[in-house]
C-alpha cells in the first residue's frame, strides 16, 4: 500500500552507484535545459519569468517521490501556460499582484481536481480527448503561441489575445513601431538556434543562446540601444504561502482548471507511456499519475508555481542522457535551487527577444502537418473534426476550442454507434464461412428463402429505430420467397430495454407475415439479455444458435440440437441448463 502512494520506494531500496551516475547526468542536462525554458513559459503565461524557476524546484520533488514513470520530467511546459494566460486573462485584472494570485490559486485548484480524478480512478476521462481533437488544438495553440511571441521579437507592445484575428490585427497595427536592431536579434537568434540543433542535437541549445544574449548585452550595451531586457530578478528560493480563496470568481476558475487538469494530464500520461515501452523494469499506473501530478500542483501552488506536467522535449533528453529513476528529477530541481540561490543576478541582461526566440522555435515544432495529411486520405470524418477544433481554437478561444472539439468529437461518436454498419452475409461456397456478399460476391452463395444480417455494434434506443429501418429495406429486397430471417448477433455486446421492445414487435410481426427470426453467435451477455428482458419467451430457444452455420441448417433439415450444441447456444447466467 505505502509503495502504491510513493512510487519511489520500489526503487530507492536497490539504488546503487551505476544508476546514481545516470540520474546525476540526466538530471542537470534537463535542468540546464529547464532553466531558460521555464523563464520562457512564464512569459507565457503572464508571469514574470522567475515563476518558471519556481515552477521547475518543488513540483519536481513531488513528482519524483509519487510518480510512476521514472523518465517523465514535470515542469512548465507550453500548451499548459497558454491555456492558464487565455482563461486568467479573461478575468481582465487591473494588477499584476492580482494576475498572479489567480494563477496561483488556478494551479491549487488544478491540482485539487486532479487529485480527486486519481482518488476516484478516473484516468480513463482522458481517453475523451481524441487525436484529432488534440493535434488540431495543439496546431492552433502553437500558432497562437508563437504571435503572441512576436511582440519580444519585433520589439513593440501588444496585447496578449488567445483570438487569431485579434492577434494578427495589433500585429499588423504596430508595423510602423517595430524596432529594427530587436528584430534583426530576434530573427538572427531563431536561426542560430535551428542551426545549433541540425548541428549537434546534444547542445544545450537554450541555454547557449541565453548565454550569448546576456553577454552581448553585457559588452555591447544593446539595452540602451533599445533592446528590453528581464532585470532584476528575486533572489532566494520561493518562500511557503497558501494561495488566496477567490470565491467571487470560482464560477471563472473551475472550467479553466478542469480543462487545464485534463490536457496536462493527457500530456503526461501519453509521454509517459511512450517512454515506458522502452523500459520493461517497471510498469506505469494511470491512477497514480493523476494523482501524483495533482500532489505536484498542489504542493507547488504553495511555494509560488503555476501548473506543470509532462515535458516532450525534456523527457526525451532525460530518457537519452541515461534517467533511471526519479532521482533524476531531484538532481535537477538541486540545479535550479542553485540558480535561484547563487546565480539569478546573472540573468539581469537577459534580453526578453531571446527568450521570445526560444518559444517560438519550440512551438512551432508542435505543428504536425503529417497526420492531417493521413486523415484526408483515409478519415475524412476525423479530418474534419481536426479542422473544426483546429478553426475553433484559433477563432473563438483556446477553452472553448478543446471543449467543442471534445463535444464534437462525442457527436460523431454518437453518430457512428447510431448508424452503424449493417452486412448481408452469405456463404463462402464449400465452407461453413459467412461473409459481407458486397465483399465477397463472386465467393458466395445467397438462398432465396434466407436472409442473413449482421448488425456492427450494440442495439440501443439511438440505433434501433436505423436498425428497423436497415432490416426493412432488405426484406423487400428479398421478396415473397423470403422465409428466415438470421441475425448474426457476434457484434452485439448489449440490448437495451428501448431495443428489446422493438426486437419483439419485430419478431412478432414478421411471424404473422410467416417469416420465422432466428438469432445466431450471440456472446454470453447478450445471451443474459435475451433472457432476463423476455425475448427468448418471444423468440423461442429452438431459434437462438451458437453459429450461422448451425442456424441456417436447422433452416433447410430442422432437427433437434445435440446437447453440446443446446448448453453452448442457450448457456445463460440466468438460465440454468
Amino acid at each position: 500500500m505505502l509503495k502504491r502512494i510513493f512510487p519511489f520506494l520500489t526503487w530507492i531500496s536497490h539504488y546503487d552507484r551505476s544508476t546514481w551516475y545516470g540520474d546525476l547526468v540526466a538530471g542537470f542536462t534537463v535542468g540546464v535545459l529547464l532553466i531558460p525554458q521555464g523563464m520562457a513559459y512564464a512569459m507565457i503565461a503572464g508571469m514574470p519569468p522567475i515563476y518558471g524557476l519556481y515552477a521547475a524546484l518543488v513540483p519536481q520533488l513531488v513528482y519524483a517521490l509519487t510518480g510512476t514513470s521514472r523518465q517523465l520530467a514535470v515542469g512548465p511546459v507550453a500548451m499548459d501556460s497558454l491555456l492558464v494566460a487565455a482563461g486568467i486573462g479573461a478575468m481582465q485584472l487591473t494588477s499584476e499582484q492580482d494576475y498572479i494570485a489567480a494563477v496561483l490559486f488556478l494551479t491549487l485548484l488544478i491540482g485539487l481536481f486532479q487529485l480527486l480524478l486519481g482518488i476516484l480512478k478516473m484516468g480513463f476521462f482522458v481517453n475523451f480527448l481524441s487525436k484529432p481533437v488534440i493535434s488540431g488544438f495543439t496546431s492552433a495553440a502553437a500558432i497562437l503561441i508563437g504571435l503572441g511571441q512576436l511582440k519580444h521579437i519585433l520589439g513593440v507592445d501588444l496585447p496578449q489575445s488567445g483570438k487569431i484575428y485579434v492577434l494578427l490585427g495589433s500585429i499588423f497595427g504596430h508595423l510602423a513601431d517595430i524596432q529594427p536592431l530587436t528584430l534583426g536579434i530576434g530573427i538572427l537568434v531563431i536561426l542560430m538556434i535551428i542551426g545549433l540543433k541540425k548541428l549537434n542535437k546534444k547542445l544545450p541549445v537554450p541555454l547557449l543562446v541565453v548565454v550569448l544574449g546576456i553577454a552581448s548585452v553585457a559588452l555591447l550595451g544593446l539595452e540602451a540601444k533599445g533592446i528590453k531586457i528581464v532585470g532584476e530578478i528575486p533572489k532566494g528560493l520561493p518562500s511557503f504561502q497558501l494561495p488566496g480563496i477567490q470565491w467571487d470568481h470560482m464560477g471563472q476558475f473551475l472550467p479553466i482548471a478542469i480543462t487545464v487538469a485534463l490536457f496536462g494530464f493527457m500530456e503526461s500520461i501519453s509521454i509517459a507511456k511512450t517512454v515506458e515501452e522502452r523500459h520493461p523494469e517497471y510498469e506505469l499506473d494511470p491512477n497514480q499519475e493523476l494523482r501524483a501530478l495533482g500532489l505536484s500542483n498542489i504542493f507547488g501552488s504553495f511555494f509560488q508555481s503555476f501548473s506543470v506536467s509532462g515535458g516532450f522535449s525534456r523527457t526525451a533528453i532525460n530518457d537519452h542522457s541515461g534517467a533511471r529513476t526519479g532521482m533524476a528529477l531531484v538532481f535537477s530541481a538541486l540545479l535550479v535551487a542553485g540558480v535561484l540561490l547563487f546565480l539569478t543576478p546573472l540573468f539581469y541582461n537577459l534580453p526578453t527577444v531571446v527568450l521570445g526566440a526560444i518559444i517560438i522555435v519550440s512551438v512551432f515544432g508542435l505543428i504536425d502537418l503529417r497526420y492531417p495529411l493521413q486523415l484526408w486520405k483515409n478519415r475524412k470524418d476525423e479530418f474534419l473534426l481536426l479542422i473544426a477544433t483546429f478553426l475553433m481554437t484559433l477563432f473563438i478561444g483556446l477553452i472553448e476550442g478543446i471543449i467543442l472539439g471534445v463535444l464534437l468529437s462525442l457527436l460523431l461518436l454518437v453518430y457512428r454507434i447510431s448508424n452503424p454498419h449493417i452486412a448481408v452475409l452469405g456463404r463462402i461456397k464449400g465452407t461453413t464461412y459467412f461473409k459481407n456478399v458486397n465483399r465477397f460476391s463472386e465467393d458466395v452463395e445467397v438462398s432465396e428463402d434466407k436472409l442473413i444480417i449482421r448488425f456492427d455494434a450494440q442495439l440501443y434506443f439511438g440505433n434501433k429505430d436505423y436498425f428497423k429501418k436497415q432490416l426493412y429495406q432488405q426484406i423487400e429486397k428479398k421478396g415473397p420467397n423470403l422465409k428466415f430471417i438470421i441475425l448474426n448477433a457476434e457484434p452485439i455486446n448489449y440490448i437495451d430495454s428501448s431495443a428489446a421492445v422493438m426486437l419483439e414487435r419485430i419478431i412478432l410481426e414478421l411471424r404473422e407475415n410467416g417469416i420465422e427470426f432466428l438469432i445466431a453467435g450471440a456472446i454470453g451477455p447478450t445471451r443474459d439479455i435475451l433472457y432476463s428482458s423476455g425475448i427468448i419467451d418471444i423468440l423461442g430457444e429452438e431459434n437462438l444458435f451458437a453459429q450461422t452455420y448451425d442456424a441456417v441448417d436447422c433452416c433447410n433439415n430442422p432437427k433437434a440440437l445435440s446437447n453440446i450444441q443446446k448448453k453452448v447456444s442457450l448457456q445463460s447466467k440466468t438460465k440454468t441448463l
